[in-house]
């Protein structure tokens, strides 16, 4: 078997002959019969895949669904924040993937939507088939795992993890991380006696040390996405719009202003004017668009496969909370990159912690 190869995935690439070994790890039912799943009781933390490498997961597929067991439905109904993915490369001391479930596929706030995006889709019924395209080269082992924090419920998981095997690692080749980080709520400002447009759109932010922090790696590698959620707290019948918060990616510890630097939250993820619409394309989307008025819960992706940030030390990717900082509303993200290792360790917020708000 040869090594990683030079080719892509595009469909002109396709009639390349290769030198790679396909494998999948799946629960399906070793007995022969169709209970093709594995049953995860709350604080279990259940191996789902262990592999050898040099390899490449190429493709994950998974599925759950939440046991009522005697409990009413809407017990735990927040499981897409109480199960958690994690991944861990060439037996490092720390996990490179520490994410709830729901988030690392695409969505926040606990939910599951239709929507397809070039690395990740939820697809029917009703999101709940989750996939994940992203390459994940590994020169060792790799170990896939799903920990649930649920208190009371077990949940039932179907999942394919597909990968191809090869034979001579590519030092040429960075991990896969991604990181889940929560501000809840974000340290804005009081309106005070600011007039709506004054507290929207007025102010300056002259250094981004206020940013909301997506990601925040030391080390070698690029950033390729983030997943950004926002539930609106601002009570108000005037006009409740949450963006205009610039992306601000501070590259191997420059100073403010950073040379990137962006005009508004919907314009870093590729939309514009306030939208209020759902839309998903292959590399940016709204999966939840908010209510009347941008209220309530709206999630968010961009994900840079054309176009990744390099980084050679470090990066730290922001993004304001509302224009200056102003807005004290409930944010998350997801990010993800690639760099070499060791990295910094990969952390999450305990599940209290994680909860969303209801609506």
């Amino acid at each position: 078997m040869a090594g990683y190869g030079d080719f892509g995935s595009s469909l002109r690439d396709l009639p390349r002959l290769r030198a790679t070994r396909r494998g999948r790890v799946s629960s399906w039912d070793t007995s022969g019969g169709n209970q093709d799943n594995v049953r995860v009781m709350p604080g279990e933390t259940r191996l789902l895949a262990d592999i050898t490498g040099p390899g490449v997961i190429t493709h994950i597929w998974c599925t759950v669904a939440l046991d009522h067991v005697g409990e009413p439905v809407e017990l735990e109904a927040d499981y897409l924040r109480r199960l958690v993915l994690r991944i861990t490369w060439d037996d490092q001391p720390h996990p490179a993937v520490l994410v709830p479930l729901g988030d690392f596929f695409g969505v926040g706030h606990a939910h599951s939507v239709n929507f397809s995006s070039a690395p990740l889709q939820m697809s029917p019924q009703d999101g709940k088939g989750f996939n994940c395209w992203f390459a994940m080269p590994f020169a060792g082992r790799a170990r896939v795992e799903l920990v649930s924090e649920m208190s009371v419920k077990p949940v039932t998981f179907y999942f394919y993890v597909d990968y191809e095997s090869y034979g001579e690692a590519d030092p040429e080749l960075a991990y896969f991380h991604a990181q889940w980080r929560r501000q809840n709520p974000t340290d804005g400002v009081p309106q005070g006696d600011q007039t709506n447009e004054e507290f929207l759109f007025g102010g300056h932010n002259t250094d981004g040390a206020g940013n909301f922090v997506m990601l925040e790696a030391e080390g070698r590698g690029h950033y390729v996405g983030t997943v950004l959620n926002v539930h609106n707290l601002r009570e108000t019948t005037e006009w409740n719009w949450y963006g205009e918060g610039d992306d601000m990616f501070f590259i191997d510890g420059e100073p403010w202003p950073p040379r990137l630097h962006g005009t508004g939250t919907e314009d870093y993820f590729n939309t514009a004017w306030c939208p209020n619409q759902e839309f998903h394309g292959p590399y940016h989307g709204i999966t939840m668009p908010g209510g009347e008025n941008w209220s309530g819960q709206v999630s968010y992706y961009r994900f840079h496969i054309e176009d990744p940030i390099v980084f050679d030390r470090s990066i730290k990717a922001t993004i304001e909370h509302g224009h200056a900082n102003k807005r004290s509303d409930d944010v998350s993200s997801t990010a993800y990159w690639y760099q070499t290792l060791p990295a910094l360790p990969v952390t999450l917020a305990p599940v209290e912690e994680r909860i969303p708000r209801p609506l």
